[in-house]
């Protein structure tokens, strides 16, 4: 009796071995089969999503066109970066959820400002008795424009019943390119420009041999502040 129990206990599980391994090599048969079906479906949905949101293409125009050449003389002597949130909107005086545009810019820019030296003459210097005399040209903004790669729409709400405004992000960049340069002059970015222009000039002229250098005023051109190197030694002959 107890064999009897044995044989049909060992019988059940070559069966049960059996029945699994046959259960794996029809999962695997399936697996492989169904594999070039799964393949085809990607890629069904690769093309469609390129059809749905494809990526743009971009072709320069081999065609280089120089219109101007000049050559320049620019002293830059302070940058700024600045941060601007734009609100850009349309529609939304009346029903604003379905007719309205609105757009939230988040604005980064740089402003550059300094002296242009090729609008210094001989007429603005002037050398008596070892004083040297200049007339700086006005300071002037170079640059105010915005960092594309830092400027981006933070948000943007359209109506359901109204077509995205195309212009709206480009008048959105137009404003904040001019919100960031009234901020620079806001801040003062003309008078810092001016003043580090005159320590910059300073400096060379003293190791070029000027013992003391005078400035008009950025402001008033009417008084004239005096600078004199640490360290001066005799000015160069006449």
């Amino acid at each position: 009796m107890k064999r009897t129990i044995i044989l049909i206990i060992l019988l059940l599980a070559v069966f049960g071995l059996a029945g699994y391994g046959l259960f794996m090599a029809f999962r695997n048969f399936t697996e492989t089969a169904l594999e070039p079906i799964r393949s085809a479906n990607e890629d069904i949905r690769t093309q469609v999503a390129k059809v749905l949101h494809p990526t743009p293409t971009i072709i320069p125009d081999p065609v280089t066109i120089i219109n101007e050449v000049r050559s320049m003389a620019r002293l830059e002597t302070i940058q700024y970066t600045v941060e601007k949130v734009v609100t850009a909107e349309i529609g939304q005086e009346f029903l604003s959820d379905l007719f309205g545009d609105r757009l939230l810019f988040i604005a980064h820019g740089v402003v550059i400002a300094g002296v242009d030296l090729s609008k210094l003459t001989v007429e603005d210097m002037e050398l008596r008795d070892g004083l040297l005399t200049i007339d700086l040209p006005d300071v002037e903004v170079f640059i105010a424009t915005l960092d594309n790669d830092k400027s981006y729409v933070y948000d943007r709400q359209t109506g359901l019943l109204r077509k995205s405004e195309v212009d709206l992000e480009t008048q959105a960049r137009q404003i904040a390119e001019d919100e960031i340069y009234k901020a620079a002059l806001a801040d003062g970015i003309l008078e810092q420009a001016n003043a580090n222009a005159e320590l910059f000039m300073e400096r060379l002229l003293n190791d070029l041999g000027f013992e003391v250098v005078v400035f008009v005023p950025y402001e008033s051109k009417g008084e004239m502040i005096v600078t004199t190197a640490p360290e001066a030694t005799a000015a160069p002959a006449q």
